[in-house]
């Protein structure tokens, strides 16, 4: 008897410790790691999806898209899914995703993997990101109809379950979005480009500067999904939509970016430059209408193209002007007073030695009126004005004109220029800055501080962006013209636009630049590069104009890196102005202010032909 109760007690023991251990399991599992399972369990069904917002489209002033984003997808594997047959899928997806069959097959294999003491594998690949919807559903198609060696139908359940999922669920999408720019290169400094990854973030040009309005803000979906993808929509606990980007508006006329660029090819073929680039804007608002620099690159596929052709060389490079740099010192000696327009000037037949360097002119000058300084583009008259005008005065007017600060065009990698502080200064400073050398500019300033004078005196921010509209048209943001400051008066301007009329004359050095039906103003400019802290016989060529002059509606710069055949401002980038302002004359319908030459009457521009031949 007693033997029977030490049996029951042992077995109530072993019961009891059973019990105990299966009780403490319970509760490790139940309370004391709940937290821990209860987030494995969410991680394997409970997922938070971001949603994309579409990106904003790029437009021209007239609404032209320029840039705009097409519904995409990832597309993803699960490899866990495909078993034996990687080989199968890789070599009927490898044609459609436009990749290696073998790279991929090899991709479609299961990942395994140890963390914190588990094993872990795989299910979730991405193949190809920014794949168009059409071949999604190729993909989708490809896959429904794969077929294997083997009569299905004789299959158990469970085997014909492993098909079935093969074909419905191993490849599936997720969200994306393609950027298109339908234009190909045009405009392609402004535009830039985005990235390729998931949020199209924007690398150069307005995709950078207005990368945050046009990326709009994510959405998100909290919910349940099966083991096969599927979402469990009655299990759904959030769903918050994303909103899209805004649309970004130019000012830029993509008419006359065609011109600009057209011409600017043209240009090219003539002349062969390292680079050549053209500004169109209003002076009155500051807005530009078209520009342009080539090389340029198509930003649909940037990665194509070296990184020089991606630079803005725009706002994004400086070089010495030349003697474009001239209507800085002469407007600022009339609006000081210390010169007229017939003041005489001697320049010494070509020659003018001062503070221990020899000054040359491009032609051997006598005597000649500030006007003909202007004319005749010479060297030693600015010099000499500078010299009259001095130091701090001619430096205050150079930073007026906005030189040695960026402009605060909306785009990225603006560069301020160089100008010196007046300590900085060697004894010949002033009698070369005058004439555009020991100093340097981008091509954006110099153009706005032409189209200063062209505005009656008033530095104008430069003005790229018109408008930020939300994706349904509505305006959001207006942006407006933004004056500087003025840089000299009323009367001072007068003059210095009667001066520059005569540069584009049988007289003056750009007559290649006249226009039959509009006065032009404007400025040559042939300025030596300067290497290894020497002036070298490489050139930066340029000219700069406004028309109709006393009441101007375009203002244009065209420059030129290293020209060949040829390197003067009027012999070389006076003619692509020309054949610029006289197709966007045409195109925006200006009412000409000068009437036809009478039928015989040969024009100034047949003129200046004849004498430079």
């Amino acid at each position: 008897m007693k033997r029977q109760y030490a049996k029951l007690y042992v077995m109530a023991g072993f019961l009891g410790a059973a019990l105990a251990a299966l009780g403490y399991r319970l509760v490790d599992l139940q309370v004391v790691r709940h937290e821990e399972f209860q987030a494995l369990a969410q991680q394997n069904t409970v997922r938070t999806i971001e949603r994309q917002p579409m990106r904003g489209q790029i437009l021209d002033i007239h609404g032209t898209p320029l840039a705009y984003s097409q519904a995409a997808k990832v597309i993803c594997a699960d490899p866990t899914l495909i078993g034996p047959y990687r080989k199968n899928v890789a070599h009927v997806l490898a044609p459609l995703l436009q990749t290696n069959e073998a790279s991929l097959a090899e991709r479609l294999i299961p990942r395994v993997w140890e963390e914190n003491g588990k094993t872990n594998i795989s299910k979730y690949v991405v193949l190809k990101r920014k794949v168009p919807l059409e071949i999604w559903e190729k993909i989708r198609q490809t896959m429904s109809s794969l077929s294997f060696a083997i009569d299905e139908s004789k299959l158990k359940p469970r085997s014909r379950a492993f098909y079935t999922n093969l074909r419905a669920k191993a490849i599936f999408p997720e969200d994306d979005q393609i950027r298109y720019y339908p234009g190909q290169r045009l405009a392609a400094h402004i535009l830039g480009f985005v990235a390729n990854d998931d949020e199209q973030t924007g690398i150069s040009g307005i995709e950078c500067s207005f990368n945050s309005k046009l990326a709009g803000f994510a959405g998100w979906r909290k919910t349940e999904w099966d083991s096969g993808h599927r979402e469990l929509v009655a299990y759904r606990d959030q769903d918050v939509a994303p909103r899209d980007g805004l649309n970004v508006v130019l000012t830029i006329d993509a008419g006359l970016q065609n011109i600009v660029e057209c011409e600017l090819t043209e240009g090219v073929k003539a002349h062969a430059p390292i680079s050549i680039s053209c500004i169109m804007l209003r002076p009155r608002t500051g807005e530009i209408l078209a520009m342009a620099t080539l090389p340029n690159f198509d930003p649909n596929h940037p990665g194509s193209f070296p990184m020089d052709d991606l630079r803005n060389r725009v706002v994004s490079d400086e070089a010495e002007p030349g003697s474009t740099f001239k209507i800085v010192a002469v407007t600022a000696g009339l609006n000081e007073r210390l010169i007229t327009l017939n003041d005489l000037f001697d320049c010494g037949k070509g020659q003018f030695f001062y503070a221990g360097r020899l000054l040359h002119d491009h032609k051997s000058f006598d005597v000649l009126t500030v006007e003909q300084i202007i004319t005749k583009s010479s060297n030693i008259g600015a010099a000499k004005i500078g010299i009259r005008m001095g130091e701090r005065t001619l430096w205050q007017y150079i930073h007026n004109f906005g030189f040695g600060e960026r402009t605060g065009i909306p785009l990225p990698a603006e560069i301020p220029g160089r100008v010196w502080p007046l300590t900085n200064w060697t004894k010949v400073s002033i009698a070369q800055i005058p004439m555009g050398q020991g100093i340097a500019v981008t091509p954006l300033q110099m153009v706005m501080a032409m189209a200063a004078l062209a505005n009656n005196g008033i530095l104008m921010r430069p003005m790229l962006v018109s408008r930020l509209e939300e994706p349904n048209g509505k305006v959001a943001v207006q942006y407006v013209p933004q004056p500087v400051r003025r840089v000299a008066g009323p009367e001072t301007i007068r003059e210095m636009v009667k001066a520059l009329k005569t540069v584009p004359t049988s007289e003056g050095t750009a007559a290649q630049a006249h226009l039959d039906h509009y006065t032009v103003a404007g400025k040559t400019g042939t300025a030596n590069k300067v290497e290894n802290g020497k002036y070298v016989a490489k050139f930066f060529s340029s000219f700069i104009g406004f028309f109709p002059a006393d009441n101007p509606e375009v203002c244009i710069s065209v420059v030129m890196d290293e020209p060949k055949d040829g390197h003067y401002g009027g012999d070389v980038a006076a003619p692509v102005f020309h054949a610029i302002a006289e197709r966007a004359a045409s195109y925006l319908n200006l009412k000409p202010d000068l009437a036809p030459e009478p039928v015989g009457t040969p024009s100034l521009t047949a003129a200046a032909s004849a004498i430079h031949q």
